[in-house]
């Protein structure tokens, strides 16, 4: 309480007083002690009421002790158990679970980690990519707060993710290595990575570029090969020593005919080379018959362009030219799709042909549109012209079923810049993306597809949807999902294939270690997406004709199922509804490589890197007694006292209204018994 706060209270009190002593003592007729007793009761009730109206305030104070927290993250993939420390990592963890000092001192918190950050529950080695970046980065953020120590166990070879070293420098705690793995070096010869188009074309010339890596003090002699089959299609003699230990191979290959055609890069052992495993890879191209040519027909420059060129060819498949309305219409039988991005009076003579050719089209609106002229050219939608724009941000149709949309963080992008007022769809269509308004979901169409005439259409009615592709890479750290986004609608616009009522999503080669998800959407008679459908999966192996069958389960409006795990090989697969004589059928290859089998060694240099920057120490499993001592008589580690300080206003001290209400009724009770009510 503050003085004024005291000073009010004693204001109070001799107020409450005075007014009882003048009701009860100055001019009363009692005679009796009885005048004492209810000068009292007066003086509690009056003086209780202005209690309340002053309300003070108490603070009150708990004490408690907060430990430290110890975080113990162990590497639970593939690499530990092939370089044989598995058994030491679960003895580690063990000796630090159960030691009695360790808990004493610390809450510990245990994880184990592969390509995502789990709660320690058991241990198997099995996990097929290791992310040390992300469990780093989410104990940073999880303990920006607390005095919170990271032990890692772990060989420290990534598979996936983020530089682990640059992810260590932003965090504030400690980090202690336990590193798993041999320090000895041994002669070994790899091939570190290997770069190559997925597609490419038929009777083409496709590049390959080899980093092969040599460690080791002898000079040697080795060659690289590179198979097809059982035949070699290339091969070079390398000479590596303590000084030249890497070297670039680059060559190229014929694409002879078309589908999935694998390779197999081979280095030649040495005579005791102790890991072979990582002299072998494999990779494969698709080669494809021909490229789709896409027209972007524009009439002002804008940064929308560029970005949808981009998207689009970053499909090799696809080819995109940027190009005036009058200079498309002699070649316009070139293209497969015409995208005519903010169509005005220049577009006249184009959009004529465009329909008398039964072109399939993507039309782009903005503050630039032509609305008259698109709504004279065409039957298919009308526009209300208000000649105002308006700013719309896009809400996704998840009931959108024409071609299977990946999640993007839709809510999260820019709006898009557009005329104000109804767009009127005038033939069947499936809204994609509806308008949203200061977080409110309109029934407006900002993207739209539809097919009429025997010819498919779009429409997105908004302009600025390269801020989406720049926001997708801040959401994601890639460009990915919002090029597979245009991608897919590209590939719906420049097909004519006819609608099916499984549509299905896959690629048609995995390398080993890739996510194997294949996504279906599954249509009623009626093309309605039915959410209630049970589908399943056929696999069948061409290998050894193994046939496993597998239920698609419903995720984020997709029937969805991973095989990831599954051997490589070639596969043929069939997805089909249980209770209905529909299905849709695929292929793929799954190539084989084992990241995790890579490694020979531990990262020891990177490990003791991190340790230092961050100020903690790298150990070894031997070590495990020394990093304990070392962690216990760390004074940054110690026990913290701290308060809790509790504010509490007198109003919600509910004995000081039974009181005021108690007082006021023997008083009550006192004048009536003695009649001067």
């Amino acid at each position: 309480m503050g003085k004024l706060t005291i000073i009010y209270i004693t204001i109070a009190a001799i107020t409450a007083l005075l007014l009882a002593l003048f009701q009860y003592l100055y001019k009363s007729k009692l005679k009796s002690n009885l005048k004492y007793v209810l000068t009292a009761l007066r003086t509690i009730s009056i003086f209780g009421i202005l209690l309340l109206l002053i309300n003070p305030k108490f603070e009150s104070y708990t004490y408690f002790d907060e430990k430290p927290t110890l975080v113990v993250a162990v590497d639970n993939s593939e690499s530990v158990s092939y370089l044989k420390h598995d058994e030491k990592a679960k003895k580690v963890v063990n000796a630090l679970q159960n030691n009695s000092e360790l808990k004493d001192r610390f809450n510990i918190q245990a994880y184990s980690f592969g390509k995502s950050v789990n709660t320690l529950d058991t241990l198997n080695f099995k996990e097929r990519q290791s992310n040390l970046a992300l469990a780093l980065k989410q104990f940073g953020e999880v303990y920006a707060n607390q005095t919170a120590p990271i032990v890692i166990l772990s060989d420290g070879n990534q598979t996936y993710g983020s530089d682990y070293s640059y992810i260590a420098k932003g965090i504030k705690q400690p980090i202690y290595p336990i590193i798993l793995g041999d320090s000895t070096v041994y002669s070994d010869l790899s091939i570190k990575q290997l770069n190559v188009n997925r597609y490419v074309y038929l009777k083409n010339k496709f590049p390959v570029e080899i980093f092969a890596n040599y460690s080791g003090n002898e000079t040697i002699n080795t060659e690289l090969k590179i198979w097809s089959g059982n035949s070699v299609v290339f091969r070079k003699t390398l000479q590596f020593n303590a000084l030249k230990s890497s070297e670039i191979i680059s060559t190229a290959l014929m694409a002879n005919s078309v589908g999935v055609k694998t390779y197999r890069v081979e280095l030649v052992a040495l005579d005791n080379e102790k890991n072979k495993v990582n002299n072998v890879k494999n990779f494969g191209v698709e080669v494809i018959d021909q490229k789709t040519n896409i027209a972007l027909v524009y009439d002002r420059l804008h940064p929308d362009l560029g970005t949808l060129k981009k998207a689009i060819e970053s499909n090799e498949q696809r080819s995109v030219s940027i190009i005036k309305p009058k200079d498309l219409i002699t070649k316009i039988n070139d293209f497969q799709l015409v995208i005519l991005y903010q169509p005005n009076n220049d577009f006249n003579s184009l959009l004529k042909e465009i329909k008398e050719q039964k072109i399939n089209t993507f039309i782009i609106s903005g503050a630039t549109t032509n609305w008259n002229l698109l709504n004279q050219t065409q039957e298919y939608f009308k526009q209300t012209i208000t000649n105002q724009t308006e700013s719309y941000q896009p809400t996704l149709n998840r009931n959108y079923g024409t071609f299977i949309v990946e999640h993007l963080d839709f809510n999260s992008f820019p709006p898009l810049k557009s005329e104000f007022g109804a767009l009127q769809m005038l033939v069947p269509h499936e809204t994609l993306l509806y308008k949203n308004v200061n977080g409110i979901t309109t029934e407006d169409i900002l993207l739209a597809t539809f097919e009429a005439d025997a010819t498919k259409h779009a429409i997105l009615n908004g302009e600025d949807i390269w801020r989406w592709r720049a926001q997708s890479f801040l959401n994601t750290n890639s460009f990915n999902g919002f090029d597979e986004f245009i991608n897919k609608l590209v590939q719906y616009l420049s097909s004519n294939k006819k609608r099916k009522r499984i549509n299905i999503d896959y690629r048609s080669f995995y390398n080993g270690n890739d996510d194997v998800i294949i996504s279906a959407q599954y249509f009623n008679k009626n093309f309605e997406f039915d959410t209630s459908a049970s589908l399943s999966i056929v696999l069948k192996n061409k290998d050894d004709d193994s046939v496993r069958e597998i239920p698609l389960l419903l995720n984020n409006g997709n029937y969805t199922v991973d095989l990831s795990g599954v051997n490589a090989g070639l596969y043929d697969f069939t997805i089909k509804h249980n209770s209905e004589s529909v299905t849709a059928s695929g292929s793929f290859q799954i190539l084989e490589y084992n990241v995790e089998q890579q490694f020979l060694n531990a990262d020891i240099i990177k490990l003791k890197s991190i340790a230092e920057t961050s100020k903690g120490t790298a150990f070894f499993p031997t070590q495990i007694d020394e990093m304990i001592s070392t962690l216990i008589s760390d004074n940054r580690f110690k026990t913290i006292q701290k308060s809790t300080k509790n504010i509490v206003p007198l109003i919600d001290w509910k004995y000081l209204l039974g009181l005021i209400a108690l007082s006021l009724f023997i008083e009550w009770f006192i004048r009536k018994y003695n009649g001067l009510i």
